[in-house]
């Protein structure tokens, strides 16, 4: 039941962002901060962990749990640190991922050789 969740959830989001893509004159660059500035308030206003609890890496994977998870770690960092927190808290939080993504992404441009377009 675990795995539905997390595909129904996934699927959702993943959805809404092709109907975005298909039906209105969004970019996906703003689709993208759309969703990601809509992880942030719902993370901020404690509703995203809601969906967390509920779909698993369904709701965490996506761009959406990016932006909550800086929202967690900025009021985390700002709870410890105060005003500092605000500036430092969600990179902290995101580190791992961040650090992930470049890595990977580095390796990727390393191991294959892009083609321009035609």
């Amino acid at each position: 039941m675990e795995y539905l969740k997390a595909f129904l959830c996934g699927g959702v989001l993943c959805v809404i962002g092709q109907l975005l893509i298909d039906r209105t004159k969004l970019t996906p660059a703003r689709i993208l901060v759309c969703y990601v500035v809509a992880g942030v308030v719902l993370g901020g206003l404690g509703i995203y962990q809601q969906l967390i609890d509920w779909a698993g890496a369904g709701a965490t994977v996506p761009l959406t749990g990016f932006g909550s998870l800086l929202a967690k770690g900025v009021k985390k960092a700002v709870n410890q640190k105060g005003l500092i927190g605000a500036f430092t808290g969600g990179v902290t939080a995101a580190a791992g991922g961040i650090t992930a993504a470049v890595f990977f992404g580095f390796l990727v441009a390393l191991l294959f050789k892009s083609k321009p377009k035609r």
